[in-house]
């Protein structure tokens, strides 16, 4: 970042923690009736800023805001910058303060959305405003999509927007979003920053299985639940093949080197044990899952139903989409129906080009132990939808981490928090990327 883009940062790492507390006040669970009143927070925010922002309903209450900030060039190709303001439920009662109240506290700002994701939508704005408050452009034109619906799928938002509202996308080539750029400590002078390059595919599956119906108390030998549950189980206890995409295999040479354990390509589980709380969400990259999730059957104890039925969690590799269907439809066997109730695509983009050396070169210039890493994220994110309208998408919302914070716990969990001086670090980072992009 040049020196003239130096106040753009100073602004957002003063303003960062204010914004993100105030997001995080404005209950926007999904489902529910807050999505409308944090997207009109943020649009005022942004005219306030100078902007001009479009406000867009897929659904009356299920909104989404969009603005383009103009660069100093305008014949370059635009980035996108994506963030969603829903969150998922919160039991306050499970939780050690409300969920919605924003409390600092030991040096933390707690809450739902603190880390999924209004930590990178208060950078975001933070930035935002930073550039219109000294009148600095950044050097190409930006695009801002704050969205409804991710935690639903995005059907209602990201996905809305990519198939009704494209061209507000015009110009745009490149995209971050959220569940990247953040560290993992190796040493007190070494953190590797990992990088989204890539995303599973989602396939959720129904399984149903039919019967005769009868009285509990006596013999059926064609039972619907018996049936389902056989083929449950063994979906259930399947460990996929192992299949290792080029993403996983750089993340996984990286932390061979930096950990000092060599990487047994039959047996990559060995290495991955020693990343510590981040060995569920690697390990997970490492082939298809297809989790069982729900069952439904019955409606009376001593009445055997007609039908049976289960919900399973499918994500699948890159390519390997058309695998896990028959995978699955074989496990679950004769009579009973496997039908994809959702699916979204995997993706998968280099890591490579002068926006992964512009990522790096901000998290070096604020971190000087800071190691670049790609890695592919077992979850999904609205990047699905922009990536599907020709847009390549990463994973970059910048974050310095405690070394004993189990991050990858916070996301949908309970005492969700984001440490104040992480998010300080990432909208002076997001600046410094900004400034070079």
């Amino acid at each position: 970042m040049t020196d003239t883009f130096l106040p753009v940062a100073q602004h957002a790492e003063a303003s960062v923690v204010d914004l993100c507390r105030d997001l995080i006040r404005i209950e926007s669970t999904n489902p529910g009736t807050g999505e409308r009143r944090i997207a009109e927070h943020v649009a005022t925010l942004l005219t306030d800023m100078g902007l001009e922002p479009t406000v867009y309903e897929s659904e009356p209450g299920r909104t989404s805001v969009l603005a383009r900030v103009a660069g100093e060039d305008r014949g370059r190709d635009a980035l996108l910058i994506h963030g969603h303001l829903d969150v998922v439920p919160a039991l306050a009662g499970d939780w050690t303060y409300p969920p919605f109240s924003g409390e600092i506290v030991n040096d933390m700002l707690w809450g739902r959305g603190a880390v999924d994701m209004k930590d990178m939508v208060a950078m975001t704005l933070a930035v935002t405003g930073g550039w219109q408050a000294t009148a600095i452009k950044p050097p190409r034109d930006v695009v801002l999509a704050f969205v409804a619906d991710e935690e639903a799928g995005g059907g209602l938002g990201a996905r809305f927007l990519a198939d009704n509202h494209r061209d507000e996308f015009n110009g745009v080539t490149e995209a971050i979003g959220e569940v990247g750029g953040f560290s993992y400590t190796v040493s007190d002078d070494l953190r590797l920053y990992l990088i989204e390059t890539a995303q599973k595919g989602m396939s959720w599956l129904r399984l149903t299985a039919h019967a005769r119906a009868g009285h509990g108390s006596m013999v059926h030998e064609d039972n619907a639940v018996t049936q389902l549950c056989e083929a449950v189980a063994r979906i259930g206890r399947y460990e996929h093949p192992l299949h290792i995409t080029s993403t996983v295999r750089q993340f996984l040479d990286e932390a061979s080197e930096v950990l000092g354990v060599e990487l047994d390509p039959d047996q990559p589980e060995l290495l991955i044990a020693k990343l510590g709380s981040l060995a569920k969400m690697i390990g997970a990259t490492l082939r298809d899952t297809t989790n069982p999730t729900m069952l439904d059957a019955g409606y009376k104890v001593n009445v055997i139903p007609g039908s049976a039925s289960a919900q399973i969690d499918g994500r699948f590799l890159p390519g390997q989409h058309e695998k896990l269907l028959a995978t699955v439809r074989e496990l679950a066997g004769p009579g009973i129906e496997v039908e994809e109730t959702h699916g979204d695509i995997a993706v998968e983009t280099p890591f490579d080009g002068a926006l992964v050396d512009a990522m790096g070169a901000a998290l070096r210039a604020e971190d000087a132990g800071a190691r670049p890493v790609p890695y592919m994220l077992s979850g999904g994110t609205d990047a699905k939808s922009f990536s599907s309208i020709g847009i390549r998408c990463f994973g970059f919302s910048p974050l310095k981490l405690p070394a004993d914070l189990d991050f990858a716990a916070l996301f949908h969990g309970v005492d969700e928090r984001v440490p104040l001086d992480g998010l300080r670090f990432g909208a002076r980072t997001l600046a410094r990327f900004l400034a070079a992009t």
